[in-house]
């Protein structure tokens, strides 16, 4: 592992230069990964080992949206498309990538095909780490392993054939064969990670909850939605408050912090802008940091994990699910943003 000084404390972590792809390839040379599910996480991470040159088959159920598109991705049936259970059988690594409430759900039908020596990987520490409410207890006598990439299967493919990758955790659970941890490297390689730090599924899944919840996705809807609303409610147009709540973020600032980090886009932004972000940065982390602080709690005593769990397995959770994501898409805002991106010029 290579040491990295991030801001003062040293971390391991593992680069494509000290792992490079080749050594991957040879660790894996007799393995046949099955990708169970081809939703979120599974088109991305398949179709990157693939063009790695790793030996990947899909299990999926046939006649589904997902078992189409695989073939539309070029998968092939009776070849390296099957049904879920064939593919659990054929593969030596199965790559659970179901959603949660899926993975619970067909738990009985794969864990019979996770015989001694297999290998069981993960890309959310979910399941394992509340293992007692998600009944998802594998055998001992196989290998149980975590790459969770930082960012959605669509970024992770999309970065991967721009010659890019994601930066991803890994972790293991259970090592049964003495063989776990070049097994993870290689696959974090594989699937197109930039580098890899190392956690544990417990720390995986706390902070990936707090994060989905919080600056990800949670947070940042909220505080979109506070800002335009002010705006909106003081005479401002849509379009004018679209665009300086979310347009401005997405497409010129974000992308300066990303390259660069906060304090240089900072430094390349107006002395107007640079002293009414130091000024108000601290008001905005007071208020918030208190709301972060209980939704962590919120996670870390499982509180969160219980809400998945109990809403997923209702009968109608798709049918509610549904109608608040498009009581979302209808709101003013987000029908405000579909419009400013079809006036985005084109290249």
């Amino acid at each position: 592992m290579a040491q990295i000084n991030f801001g003062g404390v040293v971390e391991n972590v593992v680069t494509r230069e000290e792992f490079p792809l080749e050594k991957a390839r040879e660790v894996l040379k007799n393995e046949t990964i099955a990708v169970i599910g081809y939703g979120v996480q599974g088109p991305g991470q398949a179709l990157n080992l693939k063009d790695n040159g790793f030996n990947v088959i899909i299990g999926q159920r046939k006649d589904s949206k997902t078992w189409d598109k695989a073939i539309a991705d070029g998968w092939i049936p009776g070849k390296t498309l099957f049904e879920i259970e064939e593919a659990c059988q054929k593969g030596t690594i199965i790559q659970y990538l179901l959603s949660d409430a899926a993975q619970i759900k067909l738990w009985d039908t794969v864990k019979p095909f996770l015989t001694a020596g297999k290998t069981l990987y993960f890309s959310h520490g979910f399941g394992i780490t509340y293992k007692e409410k998600t009944g998802i207890i594998p055998p001992k006598d196989i290998d149980v392993i975590l790459v969770a990439p930082k960012g959605s299967g669509t970024s992770l493919r999309r970065l991967f054939l721009a010659g890019s990758g994601l930066n991803s955790s890994f972790a293991i659970f259970q090592d049964a064969t003495g063989k776990a941890k070049d097994k993870v490297v290689a696959l974090g390689i594989g699937v197109g990670s930039g580098y890899l730090f190392e956690t544990d599924f417990y720390k995986e899944v706390s902070s990936d909850l707090t994060g989905e919840r919080g600056t990800l996705m949670g947070a940042i809807q909220g505080i979109f939605r506070a800002q335009y609303e002010v705006l909106r409610e003081n005479g401002h147009s849509p379009s004018e408050a679209f665009n300086e709540t979310v347009e401005e973020a997405t497409q010129s600032l974000y992308p300066l912090i990303a390259e660069n980090g906060m304090d240089w886009m900072y430094a390349n932004c107006s002395t107007t802008a640079q002293r009414g972000a130091l000024d108000w940065m601290g008001p905005f982390y007071e208020a918030t940091k208190p709301v972060f602080a209980k939704l962590y709690k919120s996670v870390i005593d499982g509180v969160e994990a219980q809400k998945s769990i109990d809403s997923n397995s209702q009968p109608d959770y798709r049918v509610k699910l549904e109608a608040e994501l498009k009581a979302l898409e209808n709101s003013e805002m987000w029908q405000a943003g579909a419009a400013v991106r079809k006036l985005r010029p084109k290249n």
